[in-house]
């Protein structure tokens, strides 16, 4: 299992432990539009080969000033590089051969999620499966080629937002992904999940 924190170290986390699969996490990060964070131009997935993906229609769309993609990968790899310090992540040569399930809370515009299934793809998995809570309708079918199979409990149409699926959205810290994962690798304490 491999999640994209913060948010989905927690539901995967859960899965994991209904499968008895290792864990741990992909560290990508969204690069958003100028003034709207949210809006994801693309995502980057950090990694002695950073994978940079952009929704191309997009950038086109928004325009941004000369060197803003420049820039915000560059604030991307650096938190990237601070999260790898804080709990570890990926290092992109453990996938070859195996069964690949990525994680997530949930999907909004997609840009993360295909970075990180770009990523692990040139990792040679023997299987790729995409799971998640909650996505928007018309997400699925660009992402479902990316991966062997997919999995999406809820669909919105329309979609507003990923945090209207879930009764209590509050953000995930670092010190609670720090714990999930150190209880996933048997160095934490073995007791039930944290509650958020």
């Amino acid at each position: 299992m491999l999640a994209l924190p913060r948010g989905g170290v927690p539901v995967a986390f859960e899965a994991a432990r209904a499968l008895d699969a290792e864990l741990d996490v992909l560290l990508v990060r969204k690069i958003g539009a100028p003034g709207q964070p949210e809006l994801a131009l693309g995502a980057i997935v950090g990694g002695a080969e950073p994978v940079l993906v952009l929704n191309d229609d997009l950038v086109r769309a928004i325009a941004p000033p000369p060197g803003y993609i420049a820039a915000a990968e560059a604030r991307a790899l650096a938190e990237i590089e601070r999260r790898r310090t804080r709990y570890g992540g990926w290092p992109g040569t453990q996938v070859r051969g195996r069964t690949v399930i990525v994680i997530d809370d949930g999907i909004a515009t997609g840009a993360t999620v295909r970075a990180a299934l770009q990523a692990i793809c040139r990792g040679g998995p023997a299987r790729l499966v995409l799971a998640v809570p909650v996505a928007p309708a018309d997400a699925l079918p660009d992402l479902a080629p990316l991966c062997d199979e997919l999995v999406c409990l809820a669909t919105l149409d329309p979609f507003r937002a990923v945090g209207l699926a879930y009764e209590d959205f509050s953000q995930t810290s670092d010190e609670e992904v720090v714990a999930l994962l150190e209880q996933a690798r048997g160095t934490g304490d073995r007791g039930d999940s944290l509650e958020r």
